[in-house]
């Protein structure tokens, strides 16, 4: 036997005592007169006198965090609500029973105490027990040393325990909370409708994404898990409702990194009679609205960098390639060598030529083949055969620009190859009304003028269906009905989709995408050996 079943046998002894005393094992509810946070605020700047003055009467419920018995009397704190308060518990106070009760109980066990606040001598605010109540045992011990724990992962597989040893994880989910709750406010403000759309589709769209497939028994047929709702949030659109947004949850089955997980939250949001620069205006009232509301503040911290939502940079793909091009590249480009597009080639052997390499090995997380660098050199861009200028734009632009684009930067004017949903420039063809804004080096929302022309749209679609038929398994399906819906005509209209997920690590300094879901997905355990 270990010691962890060792633990667990005599905290299962204790419980099998408890019961004798006449306690329910397993009690179904308890009554409380306040939560711990409430009485924190309430009464934790009354005196000493004024508490004993008044005798304030609690009853109150929580997980046991210390203990420290003196004799016939101890202490302990019970957290509940993300915050923690003392007891004190005297056998005199208490009866026998009561006491017999404390002394059986564990780190982790959740208890109730009717009683009275009063101040320690030591100035602690306390409830003084008059009657203590058995509400669950843990049978599991607490770990000791959680923060010293270097497997991240069983901090995320046992969320549950996370969230009781380490407050700050609580502070980041409610944050979380405040973040969504303020998107919400400001949206409706502004006359949107929240709706539902379908999370099992029958075709793939609204991005360019490998999806989940399941299936339905009962209809025989295949569906995907939804990878965007944005066909069926312009369907709305064209059905009159002018102003949508859905805080959906998406699933894409592709790679998991510090920034991606296969199953996401977005805000997806279309504004009918609206194009990209509405939405980058939207986009910057938005942002501001949600810090000012979750952080009373336009700035904050992300990692080592102070970062403001005061102000927001805008930058062409073009531009942000000549602006941030690295040194050891030599001399880049300046905006009319980008003006053919089949030049970016030539910047992208340019960029080769200063980096070292080895061999060339695909990187499914990225989507393209790079080679590995010589030690302290970059990584090569091994470009697939096929690729088009726009995508080798957009390629080059991920490798040289991404890293610098700390503070709030929108990047617009991406290439058409890239962009099926998006419409075309009118002064160039080449490239289309879309943005995407940058913040901390992260990717935070992608928005387009959304294309409304069946006809296009169709050819769009059949441009990507000859991707798929390549093997590019993250092409654009062909959506019949969606063209119908366009045939009946959608109304010139901005849509943007702002990661929800990305945007609680920024506002909550927060590394990983894991470290923002609750339960990340993971590989499964490997059995006790």
């Amino acid at each position: 036997m270990d010691e962890t079943d060792s633990l667990f046998q005599q905290r299962r002894k204790k419980l099998e005592d408890i019961a004798a005393l006449g306690y329910d094992a397993y009690p179904r509810k308890f009554d409380f007169t306040h939560t711990i946070p409430q009485i924190l605020a309430d009464f934790g700047h009354r005196s000493a006198e004024e508490l004993e003055a008044h005798r304030i009467a609690v009853r109150i419920a929580g997980r046991m965090m210390t203990v420290r018995p003196h004799g016939k009397a101890g202490f302990a704190h019970l957290a509940g609500g993300g915050a923690k308060l003392q007891v004190y518990i005297r056998l005199d106070a208490v009866g026998e029973r009561d006491f017999a009760l404390y002394k059986l109980l564990d780190l982790g066990d959740v208890i109730g105490v009717d009683g009275y606040l009063f101040r320690t001598r030591t100035g602690e605010l306390t409830v003084h027990a008059e009657h203590v109540h058995f509400l669950a045992k843990a049978l599991l011990p607490l770990p000791e040393k959680w923060h010293g724990l270097t497997d991240v992962e069983i901090r995320y597989r046992q969320r549950y325990v996370d969230l009781m040893v380490n407050p700050e994880v609580r502070v980041v989910f409610e944050r979380r909370s405040k973040i969504v709750r303020a998107i919400r406010q400001f949206l409706d403000a502004e006359g949107y409708l929240e709706v539902e759309t379908p999370m099992m589709q029958p075709l793939a769209g609204g991005a360019m994404a490998r999806p989940f497939v399941t299936h339905h028994n009962t209809l025989d047929i295949d569906l995907f898990l939804r990878i965007a709702p944005e066909l069926y949030l312009k369907r709305l659109t064209v059905g009159g409702l002018d102003r949508v947004y859905e805080i959906n949850r998406n699933f894409r089955n592709e790679g998991i990194s510090t920034q991606h997980n296969p199953e996401f939250t977005m805000l997806e949001f279309y504004q009918a009679y609206a194009d990209y620069h509405d939405m980058m205006a939207l986009t910057e009232r938005l942002l501001q609205h949600v810090a000012l509301e979750v952080l009373g503040s336009l700035e904050f911290d992300y990692v080592d960098e102070r970062i403001s939502f005061a102000e927001f940079h805008r930058y062409t793909m073009r531009e942000a390639l000549v602006k941030f091009w690295p040194p050891l590249a030599g001399t880049g480009p300046k905006l009319e060598n980008l003006a053919e597009p089949r030049a970016v080639f030539h910047w992208v052997d340019e960029f080769n030529k200063a980096v070292g390499y080895e061999t060339a090995k695909p990187n499914p997380l990225l989507g393209y083949d790079v080679v590995a660098p010589t030690e302290g050199g970059e990584k090569q861009i091994e470009l697939p055969s096929g690729t088009s200028p726009g995508e080798a734009l957009q390629i080059l632009f991920e490798r040289v620009a991404e890293r610098h684009l700390i503070q709030p930067t929108f990047i617009y004017e991406f290439p058409l190859e890239v962009s099926p949903l998006a419409k075309q420039k009118p002064d160039d063809p080449n490239y289309v009304e879309r943005f995407e804004l940058f913040v901390g080096g992260m990717e935070i929302a992608n928005a387009f003028s959304e294309l409304n022309d069946p006809k296009e749209q169709r050819n769009r679609f059949l441009y990507q269906q000859l991707l798929r038929d390549k093997g590019d398994l993250t092409a654009h399906a062909i959506d019949g009905d969606y063209i119908r819906a366009l045939s009946y005509g959608l109304p010139p209209t901005g849509g943007e989709g702002i990661g929800i997920d990305r945007l609680t690590m920024l506002l909550t300094g927060s590394r990983s995408i894991r470290d923002v879901i609750l339960f990340p997905l993971l590989r499964p355990e490997k059995p006790a050996q």
